[in-house]
């Protein structure tokens, strides 16, 4: 397993880099650097995301800048983020992106109400531990759907559900020190 040596943290579709949750796990993993990143489209001031591939491009490009700037070796930087940031940086890692983990707050399973239509076609190609902290309310996926799909995992996977829907709000310091913990054990 490798040491964790920075983080990265995309935000949710409708988020920037400075939401709440994100910059409270920044600070929380202090002095460990990281970085906030924002997709294309919010960079050029346009509503609504981008799609798969060209998210995960920029997943790919901030990691290896991060990388760069930290003078880390790859498989040293831990990705995640919320929601639709996190779901691109688990299919960057499934893609090939080398991690040392992946931090996933409030994983968008299933659009709300629609939980046939699943978004882990590329759980059985992530080979890093996992976290995913999520909210016991989630539309976007009960803690009893996400206990089941994690299973296609193949590394460690530790869940943490706390109160709250997909935004669980008054969580932050809890979800930060849960990141916190999780990302110092993997050293």
């Amino acid at each position: 397993m490798s040491t964790a040596g920075a983080l990265l943290l995309a935000p949710g579709a409708g988020a920037d880099r400075d939401h709440h949750t994100l910059c409270a796990v920044a600070d929380a993993v202090a002095p460990l650097p990281v970085e906030r990143m924002d997709f294309p489209a919010r960079k050029a001031g346009r509503k609504g995301v981008d799609r798969a591939p060209v998210a995960i491009a920029a997943v790919m490009a901030e990691a290896e800048a991060l990388c760069t700037a930290a003078r880390l070796r790859a498989d040293r930087l831990v990705l995640g983020g919320r929601s639709f940031g996190g779901r691109m940086c688990s299919m960057a890692v499934a893609q090939g992106r080398p991690a040392a983990g992946l931090v996933l707050l409030s994983y968008p399973l299933h659009p709300p109400g629609r939980p046939e239509v699943l978004r882990v076609e590329h759980f059985a190609d992530i080979t890093v531990p996992c976290l995913f902290v999520s909210g016991e309310r989630d539309p976007f996926g009960t803690p009893t759907e996400l206990e089941r799909e994690v299973q296609a995992i193949d590394a460690p996977v530790e869940l943490i559900i706390v109160p709250g829907a997909h935004d669980p709000r008054g969580q932050d310091e809890r979800i930060a020190a849960e990141v916190r913990r999780w990302v110092r054990s993997l050293r």
